[in-house]
Order: structure tokens, then C-alpha cells, then sequence
């Protein structure tokens, strides 16, 4: 870059008073002003955008090496579920005997007999069990306020 010192700012300015004259001195400086500031906002909008491009660039790479080290972990754990599911399937192989031929008919014999559940969606159940209701004795059925008075009234005697 070019060394502008005082000294030679100094004859460039004296130079620039003969040649131009002290008139109009005053506007172009403003003019030269204006035009290096542009010149230097120019300058860093392009360092600017050098530094943009860098840094798409960079994110790039970073993007294609997460990418691949995503679908490396993709791979291996796909590969660890194939070969634990052949391990599984291998392990529950039913055991081969004379009477039953049947894998069905094993599996079956192993898994419990399924039971509907007899639910009638229609009764709004209790949050709490029937069972842990009647084992400690907490009301099942709901009474008006009456028919509880009723209840525990001790008789009359007439």
C-alpha cells in the first residue's frame, strides 16, 4: 500500500492550492473526500462478501461432514438391529421334538390365551380399583345426602 507521510501530504496539498487555486480548493477536497469514502465502503462491502462466501463455504463442508458422519451412525446401528434381531429370532427358536412340528402351535402354547376385557364404555369408571375399594372399605356407590341421614338415623321409639 502506498506510504502517505506528512511531509508528503503537505506538498500534495500545496501543489493542489497552485493548480486549482484557493476557490474552488475547498469543494473538491469535499468531492475528494466523498469520493474515498465511497472507495473504501466499496472496498469492505467486497471484503465483506469474500469473507461471506468463505464462511458459506465452510458451513458446507461442515454440512457434508455431519451428513456423512449421520448416515455412518445410520448404518451401524441398522447393522447392531439386524444382527440383534438374528440373534433374537435364532434364541426363540422352538425347541424340535417328535410330537409337535408346528413353530404356531409352540408360540402359541407360550403366550397366554387372550381375554376380552369386559368393558362397558357406557359406565364412567372410578380412578381408583373395585378391588382396592372393597378391600378398605371406601364407598362403591354414591347416596344423596338424605339417603345417608336415612341410613345412619338411629329407629324411633314410639
Amino acid at each position: 500500500m502506498i506510504d502517505f507521510g506528512f511531509d508528503k501530504l503537505a506538498l500534495i496539498g500545496a501543489v493542489a492550492l497552485i493548480v486549482i487555486g484557493p476557490e474552488k480548493l475547498p469543494r473538491v477536497a469535499r468531492t475528494v473526500g466523498t469520493l474515498i469514502g465511497k472507495a473504501q465502503r466499496y472496498v469492505a462491502d467486497v471484503k465483506a462478501e469474500v469473507n461471506r462466501s468463505i464462511e458459506l463455504e465452510e458451513l458446507k463442508k461442515m454440512k457434508t461432514e455431519f451428513e456423512d458422519a449421520a448416515r455412518d451412525v445410520e448404518r451401524s446401528v441398522s447393522s447392531q438391529i439386524q444382527q440383534t434381531a438374528s440373534d433374537l429370532s435364532t434364541t426363540w427358536q422352538p425347541p424340535v421334538s417328535e410330537g409337535s412340528t408346528s413353530t404356531a402351535s409352540y408360540m402359541t402354547s407360550l403366550l397366554p390365551q387372550y381375554r376380552h376385557p369386559k368393558k362397558n364404555w357406557r359406565l364412567k369408571r372410578g380412578a381408583l380399583p373395585q378391588w382396592y375399594k372393597q378391600k378398605n372399605g371406601v364407598r362403591a356407590k354414591a347416596q344423596s345426602g338424605a339417603a345417608r341421614v336415612a341410613r345412619f338415623r338411629p329407629p324411633r321409639m314410639s
